[in-house]
């Protein structure tokens, strides 16, 4: 008896703990589980973006890399998923030729309601709305280098919590 008192208490604070998983550390995937999307720590408080992410092609193996930086007046998520930038000091130019697709990044709740991306310690959003995404990467050089042939939904579910 004593032992079922534990196994139940050791469920009930594991599914506790993946509840409350950390925008920092929350992993979503589309629909038909073609993409990935992976925050990771942004590793210091002077950074000027909020949130880092990496958004996986899983049919190709592809990886792009995602920021968020926070926007004043209205106040907004605003993202950015770029491939093969190029590192250190570049232009505008270099930066727009690698970008994959920029906009608002949306935080969805469990009724659909919108709100901005959670700070990264804050507990993560159920789904993301990345509007225009699939169109973007559709008509970008990664698809053009068959690197992603299958045109992901701009809504992204939460599966899970990276270490």
């Amino acid at each position: 008896m004593r032992a079922a008192f534990f196994l139940a208490g050791l469920f009930a604070a594991t599914a506790a703990c993946a509840a409350e998983c950390r925008q920092d550390r929350a992993v979503y995937a589309d629909r038909d589980g073609g993409y990935e999307l992976a925050f990771e720590p942004v590793g210091s408080e002077a950074a000027a973006t909020s949130h880092h992410f990496k958004m996986k092609v899983l049919a190709s193996g592809a990886v792009l890399d995602g920021i968020v930086i926070p926007g004043d007046d209205p106040a907004r998520s605003n993202g950015m998923v770029m491939h093969n930038c190029p590192e250190g000091d570049v232009t505008g130019e270099e930066i727009a030729a690698c970008t994959v697709w920029e906009g608002v990044i949306y935080a969805l709740d469990g009724a659909g309601d919108a709100a901005l991306l959670p700070e990264e310690g804050a507990k993560a959003a159920e789904s993301l709305l990345l509007s225009g995404f699939g169109p973007s990467l559709r008509y970008s050089t990664l698809w053009d280098e068959g690197k992603a042939t299958v045109v992901p939904w701009d809504v992204l579910k939460r599966k899970g919590c990276g270490a």
